[in-house]
């Protein structure tokens, strides 16, 4: 059955009014999908997302936009047994389909509970310290991240077409921004049913998400300053995209994931025998035929000393021999063909060239036994293994890539040697080293990570928990420099300021803080009768304060914490030594006890709404505190985050002063309250 595939533009299926694209199955190349994107209208899908999607989705706040991400992450599960009835059609095994499928909806997953953890209940975020500007307070600069007020246009690559869709969904969507996703066609079958999932959730807000099946059309010339293109695919295509005239002219940020000739190094101190050799050849090879080496981060090229390059070999030999190609469907089958018959003829033609510099030690690149299936129908093709003796005069191996399972084994003199061949593909999204040496590997990272946005450091005793070298993690940033493409999704947080705008805000504090939704210094802290710990949640105001009465620190009580707590530091026990020391007038209180004595001034006992206190942030001990002096303490109500409905976090900033008004301490305490 041939699905006809629909686009969808202002929360509305839509098909295509003209002629539509075939698209054909890798495993027997017949016909499963047709799609189109003519008739539509992208200026106004543009306008309909900035409109009625980016409101809707700016007037959430972040954690409200987590729960509706969370949301989609568990209806796509629910349903993922229908999309991996469709992603074998793709070329891709259970497994592969398993890291395209449930590991796109991790990302989501991942990305729903850092937003709940980092990022405020608000539509603001603060970034960084206020920064003083006047003498006495009264003019501070701070910066804040708020949404843009435009669109996202999200060009994904046919490899992933869950994963890569939702990998820049999760931020975007956090963001606060509406996205128009467009899917590669030759997987786009994936894709759209993914999507369909998505909207048939019910969970997002009119306008927050649109789907272009084939050509963008004219979408990029109605871009703004506000807009973000999100782009993933070879090279060329971004280049071209790059040079547009709206995006120079509007300055669109561009995100780009492009061509990466990924290296894996395995280390000098490494031996045939040693646990990071095995660790090495089973990375490279399972990197080669996962998604049949469709993979942004597969390992293009690999590194060994030269003393262990023959060993490599053979080890890969005897690896990649136990490979068998073949239907997906077929039990057995480890590696599937490739996404398409075109792609087919790139790899092929790539192969060949790559043939006339260095010697083909694995496969065929014409012929390929197939398992549950017939040669000739599908995209099947062998697992290319090259060796060239001689990589500094080797050109190709460096410069082109064939997006399939092919690699290249190579050799090193040394780790210099190593570091410069593995900087010479000129940025990369990933590199591996296998080395059970800390300081080798510190030399390695600090002559290597400048030209890679992602380093994966494997030995013995990483291996078992290792995601291995090629799996991007929504907690981490994926991209890298140069013809990697210089962007970066993903990296939790990080990725999510993509699609907002840091401001700086210039003002007075109790109008920055008004503005941020936290305490600042320098605002008003407006005090009552009602002590804070006896107020709910919802009672708090921010900025609400208490000041504590004094009390004076002897030296009984500096004597009896050191010799019940056993920290009988000089410090506070010895008067000469104490004095020698350049911080200490004589024998000081502990930090610790004045932070006992600061509680024991500010908590109120009885059970009430503080259900716990769960730690302390930001400790500073600014002046010490001699015995004979009195502390007090000021308590205010700096920021709140409602964690579900019986209770929420409150961070309050506690500043422990002496008599003359001196700040001796400072830092902010966390405290679960009831709603």
């Amino acid at each position: 059955m041939t699905l006809a595939l629909l686009n969808y533009a202002a929360d509305a299926w839509v098909a295509p009014t003209g002629g539509t694209e075939q698209v054909r199955s890798a495993v027997s190349g017949e016909v499963v999908a047709t799609l189109s994107s003519q008739g539509l209208d992208f200026k106004a899908m543009l306008d309909h997302a900035r409109k009625v999607g980016g409101p809707a989705l700016r007037a959430m706040t972040f954690h409200a936009r987590a729960r509706m991400i969370k949301a989609l992450a568990q209806a796509l599960m629910e349903r993922k047994e229908e999309l991996y009835a469709l992603s074998w059609a793709t070329g891709a095994t259970r497994m592969d389909s398993w890291i395209d499928i449930e590991g796109g909806a991790g990302t989501l997953f991942t990305t729903s509970s850092k937003g709940r953890r980092e990022l405020p209940d608000d539509t603001i975020v603060i970034d960084g310290a206020l920064e003083p500007i006047g003498k006495r307070g009264t003019f501070a600069g701070q910066h804040v991240y708020t949404s843009l007020h435009g669109a996202a246009v999200h060009i994904n690559a046919y490899n992933f077409p869950v994963w890569g869709m939702l990998e820049k969904l999760g931020p975007t969507l956090l963001g606060g921004v509406p996205a128009i996703v467009k899917p590669a066609s030759s997987t786009g079958y994936v894709a759209e049913a993914a999507f369909r999932i998505m909207i048939e959730s019910g969970v997002l807000p009119d306008g927050a998400l649109q789907l272009v099946m084939g050509s963008a059309g004219d979408l990029l010339d109605h871009l703004t300053c506000q807009d973000v293109v999100s782009f993933t695919g070879s090279a060329a295509t971004a280049m071209k995209l790059q040079a547009h005239p709206v995006i120079a002219r509007e300055s669109v940020r561009f995100v780009a994931e492009r061509d990466s000739l990924n290296a894996s190094v395995l280390g000098p101190d490494a031996t045939p025998d040693s646990p990071e050799f095995d660790l090495f050849i089973k990375e490279v090879a399972r990197e080669m035929t996962v998604k049949a080496g469709q993979k942004c981060t597969a390992i293009r090229r690999a590194f060994v000393p030269a003393a262990l390059l023959d060993a490599a070999e053979a080890a890969l030999q005897a690896r990649l021999a136990k490979v068998v190609v073949g239907d997906p469907q077929v039990e057995g089958v480890t590696m599937g063909p490739l996404a398409s018959l075109s792609q087919l003829e790139d790899v092929r033609s790539r192969a060949r060239a790559m043939a006339k510099e260095s010697k083909l030690s694995f496969g065929d690149i014409d012929k390929v036994t197939v398992t549950g299936g017939a040669e000739g129908q599908g995209a099947f093709i062998s697992p290319l293994l090259f060796r060239s003796d001689d990589p500094w005069s080797a050109q190709l191996v460096h410069d082109v890539e064939a997006f399939g399972p092919v690699s290249t084994l190579m050799p090193y003199k040394d780790l210099d040697d190593a570091i410069a061949l593995a900087n010479r593909g000129m940025g990369s999204l990933a590199l591996s080293f296998f080395t059970y040496d800390p300081q080798v590997a510190r030399d390695f990272v600090l002559g290597a990570a400048a030209f890679h946005g992602r380093i994966v450091l494997i030995d013995r005793d990483s291996a078992k928990e290792s995601t291995g070298h090629g799996s991007p993690l929504p907690m981490l940033i994926h991209g890298g420099p140069g013809r990697a493409g210089g962007g970066e999704e993903m990296g939790g947080v990080r990725g999510v300021k993509h699609y907002m705008q840091r401001s700086a805000l210039q003002g007075n504090p109790r109008v920055l803080s008004a503005i941020t939704g936290q305490w600042l210094t320098g605002a008003p802290q407006p005090t009552g009768d009602v002590h804070p710990f006896r107020q709910r949640f919802g009672e708090l105001a921010i900025g609400y304060t208490l000041n504590t009465a004094s009390r004076i620190v002897t030296l009984e009580d500096i004597e009896h914490f050191a010799n019940f707590t056993g920290d009988t530091f000089y410090a506070h026990m010895d008067e000469e030594a104490a004095a020698a020391n350049p911080f200490f007038p004589g024998r000081v209180a502990h930090g610790y006890l004045l932070l006992s004595f600061a509680a024991g001034l500010f908590v109120d006992p009885a059970p009430g709404p503080v259900l716990a206190n769960y730690g302390l942030e930001g400790l500073r001990f600014v002046k010490p505190v001699s015995p004979g002096e009195s502390i007090k303490v000021s308590l205010t109500v700096k920021s709140k985050t409602q964690r579900n409905d019986e209770y929420g976090e409150v961070r309050w900033a506690v500043s422990i002063t002496d008599s003359a008004d001196e700040l001796c301490a400072t830092y902010d305490l966390l405290t679960m309250n009831a709603i």
